[in-house]
């Protein structure tokens, strides 16, 4: 089973969607480093041979931010726009739309579920 940085690809997918299941590393950026780690991106995981697990390696590791670092890199981005206080950090504490969308319907994924006034006052209502 081939692990690179830190995870485990599935075996029975191609390499170029396998490299996927790494944080960071998208269809487009797998295939890419196949090429650069010249590893055949068609080939399946478990057909890997060390070798060229090795070079894989050494290439995602040459090119940088993958994973824990690019996680930890973003969540700082994050933190600190939220100290300086800018618009994007305040829409960050608060848990809404970041990027300008609307928010007086719609953004439900961002916010959570509805608080609904309509079943307080059945609750209201059921009391008397």
């Amino acid at each position: 089973m081939a692990r690179i940085a830190g995870v485990d690809l599935p075996p029975q997918k191609r390499l170029w969607i396998g490299l996927t299941a790494i944080y960071g590393i998208g269809q487009q950026r797998a295939r890419v480093l196949a090429e650069k780690a010249r590893v055949d991106a068609t080939k399946k995981v478990k057909d890997l041979t060390e070798e060229e697990v090795t070079r894989l390696r050494a290439a995602i590791e040459a090119e940088g931010g993958v994973e824990g670092d690019l996680r930890r890199e973003i969540q700082m981005n994050v933190r600190r726009l939220i100290e300086i206080q800018c618009y994007r950090g305040l829409r960050h504490r608060r848990n809404l739309p970041v990027r300008g969308q609307r928010t007086h319907t719609n953004a439900r994924t961002r916010k959570g579920p509805r608080k609904g006034a309509v079943a307080a006052k059945k609750k209201i209502m059921a009391r008397k």
